[in-house]
């Protein structure tokens, strides 16, 4: 084994503004720490002044990772574990062009932090019918609601309508005690949960009142046509075929639809298949319908999270989301 050529790098990060500076570097020099971590470096800094000491096969790598990151903080992202992490695991990609996709929600900004997801965003702009396929943590619903949130908030669309199947009560809720808010809530919590995160309670309880804003299960849209409205079905790998195509058939006039699913975590009888994968297999060649593919690589959580799905995926001989080892 060759020993490692040491050499350093020297780079000035531009434009020199304290204020981006100190959130490069986080808190206690936290940023900077993972970056070491991640490229075994060294990294000094003095204002706007970067030294990077390491192998010389990763200095550039770890070079450029600092000017995106930095790009990142004076286009006015912020700088979160998140997006740390994600330039850390798609080191090839320029997280530069990211910025031109900022959501303005009433609470946070929000922006894509890997190449798919700003694929995701470029194909909700443009096409009426959208699928996110991937795991969890990908951001597949998020960023979905996080564009209907802004739409609905500029009165581009009327309604706001997140949908998810049933399927732990099999969409027979009647057994359950109390009424049927409370018999639904548990099922739909994870999508009240992004919503509060981007807009304040009291608004989001207003606009559900009042209509803008509604939140069912799956079974509520049949008979129904959906108009004037952002329409988003989560948890779809859950759906029948007959589910997924009534689904589909309500859409209306000035509507657009996302479908979001993970097919490593169906939850139906093993004789039933998902009518996600199976939209996917009749629709994929449509016009106007726009199929976006996330992997383990897109997943904004811990790091660890990663490795995790990559761990269980291999276990159970499913490959569909698994990274390459480097």
């Amino acid at each position: 084994m060759q020993d490692q050529q040491i050499s350093s790098l020297h780079l000035k990060l531009e434009p020199e503004n304290p204020k981006y500076i100190a959130a490069f570097v986080g808190e206690l020099n936290g940023n900077i720490k993972l970056i070491e971590d991640k490229f075994s470096v060294r990294i000094f800094h003095k204002g706007n002044e970067i030294k990077i000491e390491g192998d010389e096969k990763v200095i550039e790598e770890a070079s450029n990772t600092i000017q995106n990151l930095y790009a990142n903080c004076c286009s006015g992202i912020e700088l979160s574990s998140d997006i740390i992490h994600a330039a850390l695991n798609n080191k090839k990609e320029d997280l530069r062009s990211l910025k031109e996709y900022v959501i303005k929600t009433p609470r946070k900004q929000i922006s894509p932090r890997t190449t798919n997801q700003e694929n995701y965003l470029a194909s909700i702009d443009k096409h009426e019918i959208n699928f996110g396929v991937g795991p969890a943590g990908t951001g597949k619903t998020y960023l979905a609601i996080a564009v209907a949130v802004s739409l609905l908030k500029k009165r581009q669309v009327e309604r706001l309508i997140l949908s998810r199947p049933a399927v732990e009560a099999g969409e027979r809720l009647g057994f359950l005690p109390g009424d049927m808010k409370e018999k639904i809530d548990p099922y739909l919590r994870p999508l009240y949960d992004a919503l509060f995160d981007m807009m304040p309670s009291e608004n989001v309880e207003r606009m559900i009142e009042n209509g803008q804003i509604e939140v069912a299960p799956l079974a509520f849209m049949r008979g129904r046509t959906l108009a004037n409205s952002f329409v988003i079905l989560d948890e779809a790998q859950n759906t029948t075929p007959a589910q997924m195509k009534m689904f589909l058939t309500r859409m209306g006039e000035n509507s657009r639809v996302c479908v979001t699913g993970d097919l490593s975590q169906i939850d139906l009888p093993p004789n039933v298949k998902s009518g996600l994968k199976d939209a996917i297999e009749v629709l994929e060649k449509i016009s106007g319908i726009s199929i976006i593919r996330f992997s383990g690589n897109d997943i904004i959580r811990h790091p660890m999270v990663t490795r995790i799905v990559n761990e269980y995926d291999k276990r159970e001989g499913n490959h569909l989301y698994e990274v390459p080892a480097e």
